[in-house]
């Protein structure tokens, strides 16, 4: 019996770093890698925005800079607007 207990401990203590969850991976990453995202886009319109002001880009990567960051705005609306509809649909719930 002693020796079951002991390959039984020895086999949780091996499959539990593997079920683990890794900071990584947790919601709170995903949401700050995609701020992070959407902070760097916003940049680099302003920057190719300014340069463009400036003479030092054409208008072909102004025009593509503009368009990538209507996008990212687009999104963090459209996203924002989801979780205002959940927050109220669960407000909406009877306790």
């Amino acid at each position: 019996m002693d020796i079951r207990a002991s390959l039984a401990t020895q086999g949780y203590a091996g499959a539990r770093p593997a079920t683990a969850p890794r900071p990584a991976d947790s919601p709170a990453a995903g949401a700050a890698r995609l701020a992070e995202s959407f902070a760097e886009t916003l940049q680099r319109g302003e920057a190719t925005a300014q340069a463009a002001m400036t003479g030092g880009a054409d208008p072909h990567a102004l025009v593509q800079a503009l368009a990538e960051t209507e996008l990212a705005v687009e999104t963090a609306v459209t996203l924002r607007n989801k979780v205002v509809e959940a927050y109220q649909e669960i407000l909406r719930m009877p306790v």
